[in-house]
């Protein structure tokens, strides 16, 4: 169970945490149950800490182990360890393509399973298209701007991809959707949107779209009117090193990125060049009656090595550059979550100057200038969690990732070792 989050400090009586959640709607029959605030959680902690431990609280054992796959696994059992407190499961699976007059598009099967209460059956099953999960994130952002947003796979064709009705691509796209609804459903505020309930629940979806539910929270049309309204004096240092640390983040993981696709690329001319270079030497073998044998040798182990390298670059094609590319438009979803975070603070800080300047007229500091201010400790206890949060996926993302990628690679050249 997660520890009670602390309270926040706040001008008016009560605390923060007694408080309704100033950036839910008033009504409770338009938004349902008011938001809590996320706990006010320490800045993440560096990438070269060492104290490694699990989402859930589990250390990890950093010795040497007897193998990188008895890592991986040893952190994949560790990532099940908390599936019993869970009561939300969702998949997207079993795609299937549709040819209308009009376009043609693919649809996933999102399935749910539960035993919370606000839902009246304990599983669903409707079909989604990508436009529908672009709509659930849309929604998220504007109903709930003080949290971090997964991000959606890009929604054209990735580079180096031709056909977006491929397997492979299709494939691709139906692996990150599930990511997407599984970060979501694994978040403490997100997981219970409306919106959200919504888009597991309802068989015809369009018709919420027409409706368009009228659910935008007082925060969101805030956010949007202050935007290009105020300008910020400074940032906070501790998210001034947030921004930081997600501007670096991003230049070194596009990086990673740009070489890892220019290996691949190499990679798979090079797979050209070896699948016409083995069959000569066959052909040659059938000419030399007293060479054919090594001959044959030759072009068999060629063909090994056209089989290892083919099933390389598949693994780093859908196993590496996906999560390099999440990442990427994760740090770009989080910059945007702190430009939020900068204008609402920004509009504290202008209400506060015009105070200020109607002291003597208004000594009392007015009511909406507390709301002000409770807006911005709402948003920055938000981030804070939401970015502890996005950190300890990384590491264990990434700690898989890499462990992963290093037994593929051990497994390549073993296969390719000519004893």
């Amino acid at each position: 169970a997660s520890s009670a989050p602390k309270p926040l400090p706040s001008s008016g009586p009560k605390s923060l945490r007694e408080m309704p959640h100033p950036l839910a709607t008033s009504s409770s029959e338009e938004m349902g149950p008011a938001l809590t605030p996320s706990p006010d959680l320490l800045l993440p902690r560096s990438i070269a800490d060492k104290d490694l431990s699990l989402p859930n609280g589990t250390p990890v054992d950093t010795s040497s182990p007897a193998s990188s796959s008895s890592l991986l696994n040893r952190l994949q059992l560790d990532d099940d360890l908390d599936v019993e407190t869970r009561d939300l499961f969702v998949t997207v699976d079993d795609p299937k393509k549709h040819v209308c007059t009009m376009e043609t598009y693919i649809t996933y099967r999102v399935t749910t399973k539960t035993t919370r209460a606000e839902f009246d059956l304990p599983e669903y099953s409707v079909r989604r298209r990508y436009q529908d999960f672009d709509w659930l994130r849309n929604k998220l952002e504007e109903s709930q701007p003080t949290h971090l947003i997964p991000p959606l796979p890009e929604k054209f064709v990735v580079k180096g991809v031709v056909d977006r009705f491929s397997e492979e691509f299709v494939e691709t796209r139906r692996k990150a959707l599930d990511k997407f609804l599984k970060r979501i459903t694994d978040h403490p505020v997100l997981s219970f949107n409306e919106h959200f309930s919504v888009f597991l629940t309802a068989k015809d979806l369009n018709a919420y779209k027409k409706q368009g539910m009228a659910l935008l929270s007082k925060m969101g049309e805030s956010v949007k009117y202050v935007t290009g309204g105020y300008k910020l004096r400074s940032r906070p240092l501790e998210f001034a090193a947030i921004g930081d640390y997600l501007d670096t983040f991003s230049l070194k993981l596009g990086t990673i990125d740009r070489i890892a696709q220019r290996i691949i690329k190499e990679q798979l001319e090079y797979l050209v060049e070896l699948r016409e270079y083995g069959p000569v030497y066959s052909t040659w073998g059938g000419l030399e009656v007293e060479l054919s044998e090594p001959l044959e040798g030759v072009s068999a182990c060629i063909g090994n090595c056209c089989t290892a390298l083919e099933e390389l670059s598949e693994d780093m094609t859908e196993d590496f550059l996906p999560v390099l590319r999440e990442y990427i438009l994760y740090a770009e979803s989080m910059k945007n979550v702190l430009k939020k975070r900068d204008q609402v603070q920004a509009e504290y800080e202008a209400k506060l100057e015009a105070v200020a300047l109607k002291r003597e007229d208004r000594p009392k500091v007015p009511t909406d200038v507390e709301k002000c201010q409770d807006r911005v400790e709402c948003f920055n206890a938000d981030l804070k969690a939401d970015m502890e949060r996005w950190q300890n996926n990384k590491r264990q993302d990434f700690r898989q990732l890499l462990m992963g990628m290093a037994d593929k690679n051990i497994q390549y050249y073993e296969k390719v070792c000519v004893t």
